[in-house]
């Protein structure tokens, strides 16, 4: 785990201490959140959801905010990736309970994808506690390029700034199980379908139909300061050929979550989550392609109101290269 993620425990644990003997807990969810490589978001990856549906008539909507940091540079014997940009994820998803056992929702994404501004930053960072820079101190600061070239051809190429419109995901979920007072284990089967409606062209989709099903688990343990809870969940999604390096781009890939958290009170909750997934293309020689991805998420929730959280992480790439170098995560939710 890097220096920055243990900071930010430290940080985030320190504001319980003074009130350490409530004992009211805040409900635990997931992050909201998925890999935000330029090559991974473009297709249908969910996020993990949570293990129980929502009541009949309940509504949630929530605003999620991911700015992603990417540096890659690799090349093979005919092969050369590099992936230097940031992407700006913005996200609105509604959920509603149909009745006792189901629920439906929809997510509008919208990207924004330029250069960015966070490259000093990450670079005077790095040297400050000695980590590697990856090649990002000798590139152009600052810089839009996401490039993939093989046997002297360009496959992709982005350059240009931009926003506009992401792929729509439908989203459903059913109740498999929900225990009563005393018994805290829950889950759910959820599925989505993603809808080819970003411009494939600048990485805003991926041009391709995306179809996931998964299974949602949580169980929760009260503790003498507050509460305990486990929560994963592992799936498979199908894909139709696509328009992003589309003669290499497989047509399956399986995925995984597994977290912990701890609420100490009424209003707070700290965070860990692990994300996975296996490669979206294959005929490469290069990791950032060829490999599983896995991403790390740390952070916690801060209930603003009685029906409305924040959530706040950080994620980085535990594999290295198949995921961002780092990712801002902001999600706001609400009940009603």
């Amino acid at each position: 785990m890097k220096f920055r993620h243990f900071i930010l425990i430290l940080m985030v644990a320190s504001l319980w201490l003074p009130a350490a003997s409530e004992a009211r807990s805040l409900e635990i969810k997931p992050f909201y959140t998925q890999n935000q490589s330029p090559l991974s978001h473009i297709f249908g990856l969910p996020p993990m959801g949570e293990a129980k549906v929502l009541a009949p008539g309940r509504k949630e909507l929530r605003f999620s905010l991911d700015h992603a940091s990417n540096y890659v540079k690799n090349d093979a014997a005919n092969e050369s990736i590099l992936l230097d940009g940031e992407t700006t994820r913005l996200g609105l998803a509604l959920r509603y309970g149909v009745r006792p056992d189901f629920e439906a929702g929809i997510e509008l994404p919208y990207l924004i994808q330029g250069g960015g501004f966070l490259d000093g930053f990450i670079i005077n960072y790095h040297n400050a506690f000695g980590f590697p820079q990856g090649g990002r101190d000798q590139a152009p600061r600052d810089r839009l390029l996401y490039e993939y070239r093989k046997n002297n051809t360009d496959l992709l190429k982005v350059d240009r700034s931009g926003s506009g419109l992401g792929d729509i995901r439908l989203q459903a979920a059913w109740q498999l199980y929900k225990g009563g007072d005393r018994d805290a284990f829950a889950a759910a089967l959820r599925g989505s379908v993603k809808l080819p409606t970003g411009d494939s062209d600048q990485l805003f989709g991926s041009g391709s139909y995306d179809g996931a099903l998964w299974l949602t688990a949580a169980a929760d343990f009260p503790l003498a300061y507050g509460s305990l809870s486990l929560f994963g969940a592992a799936g498979m999604m199908g894909m139709t050929e696509g328009k992003v390096i589309k003669k290499q781009q497989n047509n399956w890939a399986g995925f995984g979550s597994v977290g912990i958290g701890w609420s100490p009170l009424s209003w707070l909750a700290l965070k860990i989550q692990t994300d996975a997934h296996t490669p979206f293309f294959r005929d490469s020689d290069l990791r950032e392609l060829r490999d599983n991805a896995a991403q790390l998420v740390v952070g916690g929730t801060v209930a603003l109101t009685k029906n409305m959280t924040l959530d706040i992480g950080v994620s980085e790439d535990i594999l290295v290269s198949t995921a961002p170098d780092v990712v801002f995560h902001l999600s706001l939710n609400s009940t009603f």
